[in-house]
């Protein structure tokens, strides 16, 4: 199988797959050299390279190729390997706009009664803080396009929004990608990550979880790619993260098939729980970063059969042949935490070429680590530093606290110059006596957000910060 990408979800990827029984080889292009324990690499083929991966994929005859991170998706990649012939998870570059222009999936999540924040496109200053006038703060503000999990700002003041506005549509501060902007009404209550696996067939719902988007503790700071994720949601039963399926996942991939865009791959619903019940943030189109790592050890099927059904068309007969009726894959009874190493100067420039020491003191203690962005110093082959995500860091625990505090001691022994990371991820989190659902007062689709759980604004962005 060939994962394309480099990052820690990818190596989470590589790290599953090679796993389970029937995969033989595990190949990440271009991947990073702290995925060489589970995966071959291939450095010298860029993940924005169409024909360079198909080549590889033919030359490696390789069963199915796997997609990751969004950009690829957007740019056509799995066109260009479905005209080859070579079986791909992941959507065509028409339905992958759900994520490449927030004004498209506002577009087709109204189409299909999708419930959201109130929210308008703006190709403008004048006319967008107007109506940022009308609304009044807090607003979020987001540039249309990819712009590397750091396109959306949560303006709590209009000066803000003014400010906001300037930097996308004036100062072109994210280049293409901010010359439009969508501006939504902010949200209160807590984020939740749904996604689940699709092809025209059937749909199946991954395990949930919640991502950390902001720099610092206590949700503070700039917006990333993510600084660490939990699952499950506590707010969440099983039979509610199903039941939303039906909200947002089934009502937006019916609104594509009637553009005559089919979807196989990975949908992911970001959502806030309101008190009025769940709404969109944003659909994207590939596993999250850093759910994935959180969310890959607890499934409890073979993920690689799941995979190539959804790519050939045959998901709902998969499903059926590995008895999975009721649209859920199951997972196993643990919380899994993932926490996130950041180089200084992350989620601007990070600092590279640090050397990375405690390594093999992590893993003593049984915690997993997926390697987001590192290198190799030769000759000693040191890891080093090597872009703005570093690590990411796993625990597991019968309850989120118990997870925690396994990934908050793994991440506690590894060391680097400058080092970022949030301690608070699973730390804020009510335990339940099994560990999976938390506090279970769920009514209707979603349970309540508990008191005293604090105030998410929606923070989620597309793309994943290098």
């Amino acid at each position: 199988m060939l994962v394309v990408g480099s990052g820690a979800r990818e190596h989470a990827l590589a790290w599953r797959l090679a796993s389970e029984a029937g995969v033989d080889r595990v190949i990440v292009a271009p991947g990073n050299p702290g995925m060489t324990d589970v995966a071959e690499t291939r450095s010298h083929v860029p993940s924005a390279d169409q024909g360079a991966v198909a080549r590889l994929a033919r030359d490696e005859g390789a069963d199915l190729v796997v997609v990751g991170p969004e950009g690829p998706l957007v740019e056509g990649l799995a066109e260009t390997l479905r005209e080859a012939g070579i079986p791909v998870f992941g959507p065509s570059a028409a339905a992958a706009a759900l994520e490449g222009s927030k004004a498209f999936c506002r577009e087709v999540a109204t189409e299909a009664g999708v419930p959201m924040a109130e929210g308008e496109v703006f190709d403008a200053v004048r006319p967008a803080l107007a109506w940022a006038h009308r609304m009044e703060a807090p607003v979020v503000v987001k540039a249309d396009g990819l712009a590397a999990g750091k396109g959306v700002t949560v303006c709590e003041t209009l000066a803000d929004v003014e400010r906001a506005l300037e930097e996308a549509l004036t100062l072109e501060v994210f280049g293409p990608a901010g010359r439009r902007v969508v501006l939504e009404r902010a949200l209160d209550g807590r984020e939740a990550s749904v996604m689940a696996l699709c092809d025209e067939t059937a749909i199946l719902v991954l395990p949930s979880a919640r991502d950390h988007k902001r720099l610092g503790e206590g949700d503070s700071g700039p917006n990333t790619g993510g600084m660490g994720a939990i699952s499950p949601v506590p707010e969440l039963t099983d039979d509610d993260t199903v039941q939303l399926l039906d909200r947002f996942h089934r009502p937006v991939l019916a609104a594509l098939a009637r553009r005559g865009i089919p979807f196989r791959g990975a949908l992911y619903a970001g959502l806030m729980l309101t008190d009025g019940g769940p709404r969109l943030l944003e659909f994207n189109v590939r596993l999250g970063d850093p759910e994935a790592q959180a969310i890959l050890p607890r499934v409890a099927v073979p993920l690689s059969a799941l995979l190539l059904a959804a790519a050939q068309g045959r998901l709902a007969s998969a499903a059926a042949d590995l008895g999975l009726g009721d649209a859920l894959v199951p997972a196993s009874a643990e919380a899994v935490v993932a926490v996130v190493l950041a180089s200084a100067g992350y989620p601007g420039t990070p600092r590279t070429g640090d050397p990375i020491e405690g390594l093999g003191d992590a893993l003593s203690t049984g915690a997993t680590v997926f390697h987001g962005a590192t290198s190799r110093r030769q000759p000693d082959g040191m890891p080093l530093t090597a872009g703005g995500r570093v690590l990411t860091v796993v625990g597991r625990g019968a309850n989120v606290a118990e997870a925690a505090g396994v990934a908050h001691g793994a991440a506690d022994a590894i060391r680097f110059s400058g080092v970022q990371r949030r301690r608070d991820i699973g730390r804020d989190v009510a335990t339940s006596a099994t560990g999976v659902t938390g506090p279970t007062a769920a009514t209707g689709v979603v349970a309540r957000p508990t008191a005293g759980t604090g105030v998410a604004r929606p923070t989620a962005a597309a793309g994943t910060a290098p």
